[in-house]
C-alpha cells in the first residue's frame, strides 16, 4: 500500500467559509502551516495561507489541484496566529481566508517575497533606563497583582478615574516583560490616539516601540509587520488590526479605553478587538489589562462575576481634585448658537484667567437641519432617511450617513418661498458665532470636517495641548482619552443627545462619553470646572453624573438589562439584509426565519425580520434578524445552521446580507 499523500487546506480571500484543498506541487517541496501559496482558484491564480494539513478530502483525489508556487521557504504566519484565525473565524462564523488577510499590509496580500532575517537575534531591551514614576498606593496595588500574574492568562479590569495614571501603570507592567525579551501590544481605540501614546512608550524604552494602523503607508505597515514577526520591535502601539499581528513571543495586551466602540468593526468582517484580546491573551497564556475611567457594562460584568480581576484607582496621579461639575438648566433660557448667557459668562470669566475652554458638541456641520418656515419642508437625503446638514463654509447640504453633497435650492421645493433657514448648531455655527464674541482668542475646532487632511488632525491636537489655541472647539474626537495639560474648563453644549435613544446602551454611552469628556478638565495644576447644558436636569443619568459615580449608575443599569434579558445577561446575533428594493431584504429574513423556526429550539429567541431603526441608506433598504439565547452554545449551532442556508440561496445572491454576532448598535 502506497502513503497517502498530504492534502494542504488553504486560506483564500474569499467570501466562503470554509478552506479549500491542494496538493503538494512535487514530493521534493516541504510545506507547513503558515506560508503563503500561490494556487490555481477557477479560472484565475490566487494567494492563500495553509493553515492546516490533512490526508483526506471531501474532494475526490483525481479532482484535487496542486499548489502552484511556494510564496515563503518557511512558515511567515506563526502557528499561534494560525489557531488564532481558525478560532476567530469559528466563533464569527465568518469567512475564514477574509478573517485570515484582514489587516495584512498589501506586499503580503499579494504574496510579494520575503526576506527572511539570516540573524533571528531579537532586539528587545536588555536594560530599561530608570525613568519610572512614583506610584501612589492604589497604583502599587494595581501594578503589583499584575506583576503576580505576568507568567499566566489574567483578565486585569483597571478602573481608573480620569487622570489617575493608568499610563503609568501599562508601562512599569510593560518593563517586567520586556526584560523577559516579551512583547507588549497597545491597543488604542484610535488613530489619534497612537501618537501620544507612542511618545510615553518611547520616552521609556526608546525605538523598540513601534505604531500599526491603517492611515501608515503600504511600506510602513509592511515594516512593522516583519518587525513583529521577526522579533524586531518590543512594544506595538496599534488600533483594532493590530490584534492579527504575528507575535509568536508575545507577554502581554493592553487595551486603552476598553469601552469605546470603536474596538468593534463595524461593516464586512465584525469584530471585537477588544473580545479578541481576550481569546488572544488566554491563547498566548499571558495578561491582559482592560483599561478605562467608564469601563464596559460587559467588562463589569464579567469582573463581577468573577471573570476579571477588577483594579481600582480611585486618586488622580498629580492630587489634583476631579473637576467640579455644574448642570445648566437651560429649558427657559434664550440660546445663542446654543449656548445660555451663564455658560457664555462662565467662558469668558475662564479666558480671561488666561484658562484654556473646550466646548464639546457632538455634531459637526454648521446645523443639523435645513427648513422653510413657511411650510416646514426639511432638506432630506435621497439615498438615506436622514436630514441634510447645512455646511456653512462650503455652502453645501451633506448627508452624514452616505457623504452625498447637494448645493442649496434657491426656494423651497415644497412652496418655492425665497428664504430657507439653517436650524440647530453644530461645530462650524459655534465657530462662526464665538470668533464673533471673542475676536481676539484663538480658536481650534477638531472634528471631522476639518482633520480629513493629513496631518490637520496632529497640528490641531498639537495646537491645544502646547496652549497655542485657547478655545478649543470638538466632537468626540476630543474625549477620548486625550491629554491637555492646560484645560481648565469643560462645557457640553447638549448633554441631551443620548437620552431618550431607541438604543439600549445609549445611556451607557452618554455616561461614557459626558464623564470622558469631563475628564479632560484640570488634570495637571488644578481642579477643573465642567458645565453641562440640558433640557432634563433631573434626569437620573445626568444626576449619576452630576455626583461622579459611575459605577453606581452602572449597577442600575444592568439591574434594568437582566430584568428585560438584554446583554451582558443574554447573548445577541443580528442577521442584517439590504437591498436595493424593499421586499428582497426583508423576503430573505423571512425565509431564514421560517426555516430556524423549524427547528424549534426553545432556547433560541427569534425576533423579526423588522426595518432597521434607518430603514434606507445609501440607497439600500435594510432589514434585520434578531437572535437571541441564555447561553452561547445554542446560539453559535443556530448561527452554524443560519450561515450554511444562507450560502445556498439563491435570493442571498440578489441581496447584500451580513452576520453580526455580539452587535453593539442595532442600526
Amino acid at each position: 500500500m502506497g502513503t497517502k499523500q498530504q492534502i494542504f487546506q488553504v486560506a483564500l480571500d474569499v467570501p466562503l467559509r470554509r478552506l479549500f484543498d491542494y496538493l503538494s506541487p512535487c514530493e521534493e517541496v516541504s510545506l507547513c502551516r503558515g506560508m503563503r501559496v500561490k494556487v490555481p482558484f477557477g479560472r484565475q491564480s490566487r494567494i492563500g495561507i495553509i493553515l492546516n494539513q490533512t490526508d483526506t478530502s471531501c474532494v475526490p483525489a483525481n479532482q484535487l489541484k496542486a499548489i502552484s508556487q511556494l510564496c515563503d521557504t518557511e512558515a511567515l504566519f506563526p502557528l499561534s496566529l494560525c489557531d488564532f484565525i481558525v478560532k476567530t473565524a469559528a466563533y464569527y462564523h465568518h469567512p475564514i481566508g477574509e478573517v485570515a488577510f484582514s489587516g495584512l499590509p498589501r506586499g503580503i496580500k499579494l504574496g510579494k517575497p520575503i526576506n527572511f532575517p539570516v540573524d533571528e537575534t531579537s532586539y528587545l531591551v536588555d536594560e530599561i533606563e530608570h525613568h519610572a514614576l512614583q506610584l501612589n498606593l492604589d497604583q502599587q496595588k494595581a501594578l503589583d497583582a499584575i506583576v503576580l500574574k505576568q507568567s499566566s492568562f489574567q483578565v486585569f479590569l483597571l478602573e481608573g478615574i480620569t487622570g489617575s495614571g493608568k499610563t503609568e501603570i501599562y508601562l512599569q507592567a510593560a518593563s517586567h516583560l520586556l526584560l523577559k525579551q516579551k512583547q507588549v501590544l497597545v491597543l488604542v481605540p484610535e488613530i489619534s490616539l497612537t501618537p501620544q501614546t507612542q511618545d510615553r512608550f518611547k520616552a521609556r524604552f526608546g525605538q523598540e516601540v513601534i505604531c500599526f494602523h491603517s492611515k501608515m503607508t503600504s511600506k510602513q505597515r509592511l515594516e512593522a509587520w516583519l518587525k513583529v514577526r521577526h522579533h524586531k520591535a518590543a512594544i506595538v502601539i496599534g488600533t483594532r488590526s493590530s490584534i492579527f499581528l504575528p507575535f509568536s513571543n508575545l507577554g502581554m495586551i493592553i487595551i486603552d479605553e476598553e469601552h469605546d466602540p470603536s474596538f468593534k468593526q463595524q461593516e464586512g468582517f465584525r469584530y471585537s478587538a477588544r473580545d479578541l484580546g481576550v481569546l488572544r491573551a488566554k491563547m498566548a497564556n499571558c495578561p491582559i489589562i482592560l483599561g478605562s475611567a467608564t469601563p464596559s457594562f460587559e467588562s463589569i460584568f464579567n469582573a463581577k462575576n468573577g471573570k476579571y480581576q477588577e483594579l481600582h484607582l480611585t486618586k488622580r496621579a498629580t492630587n489634583t481634585a476631579l473637576a467640579s461639575m455644574t448642570l445648566l438648566d437651560i429649558r427657559h433660557n434664550k440660546l445663542e448658537a446654543g449656548l445660555s448667557k451663564v455658560l457664555l459668562k462662565e467662558i469668558e470669566q475662564n479666558l480671561k484667567q488666561d484658562k484654556q475652554v473646550l466646548l464639546f458638541i457632538n455634531r459637526r456641520g454648521y446645523a443639523p437641519i435645513y427648513l422653510c418656515y413657511d411650510c416646514s419642508w426639511i432638506a432630506q437625503c435621497d439615498h438615506c432617511d436622514a436630514r441634510l446638514t447645512y455646511h456653512h463654509k462650503k455652502q453645501v447640504l451633506i448627508c452624514h450617513h452616505c457623504l452625498k453633497q447637494r448645493s442649496l435650492p434657491l426656494n423651497c421645493p415644497a412652496c418655492h418661498q425665497a428664504q430657507l433657514n439653517p436650524v440647530g448648531q453644530g461645530t462650524e455655527k459655534l465657530e462662526a458665532f464665538l470668533q464673533v464674541h471673542f475676536p481676539h482668542t484663538v480658536i481650534a475646532r477638531i472634528d471631522s470636517d476639518v482633520t480629513g487632511k493629513k496631518g490637520h488632525l496632529e497640528s490641531l491636537l498639537s495646537k491645544a495641548k502646547n496652549k497655542e489655541a485657547q478655545l478649543l472647539i470638538g466632537t468626540q474626537i476630543l474625549a477620548k482619552g486625550h491629554h491637555f495639560p492646560h484645560l481648565g474648563m469643560v462645557a457640553v453644549v447638549d448633554a441631551d443627545g443620548g437620552l431618550f435613544s431607541v438604543d439600549f446602551r445609549s445611556v451607557e454611552r452618554m455616561a461614557q462619553l459626558l464623564i470622558q469628556v469631563a475628564g479632560r478638565a484640570g488634570r495637571v495644576h488644578e481642579a477643573g470646572k465642567v458645565f453641562i447644558q440640558t433640557f432634563h436636569p433631573q434626569h437620573p443619568l445626568l444626576q449619576s453624573i452630576l455626583h461622579q459615580n459611575y459605577l453606581k449608575l452602572a449597577e442600575q443599569l444592568l439591574q434594568e438589562r437582566q430584568a428585560y434579558h438584554l446583554p451582558p445577561y443574554t447573548y445577541f446575533a443580528l442577521i442584517r439584509a439590504q437591498g436595493p428594493k424593499k421586499q428582497m431584504a426583508e423576503s430573505l429574513l423571512t425565509q431564514i426565519q421560517q426555516q430556524l423556526q423549524k427547528q424549534q429550539n426553545k432556547a433560541i429567541t427569534i425576533s423579526g425580520p423588522v426595518p432597521a431603526p434607518m430603514l434606507k441608506r445609501q440607497g439600500l433598504y435594510r432589514y434585520q434578524l434578531l437572535l437571541q439565547a441564555k447561553e452561547r452554545k445554542p446560539l453559535h449551532q443556530m448561527l452554524s445552521y443560519s450561515t450554511a442556508i444562507l450560502e445556498n440561496s439563491k435570493l442571498a445572491k440578489k441581496v447584500h446580507w451580513s452576520l453580526d454576532v455580539d452587535p453593539i448598535e442595532m442600526f
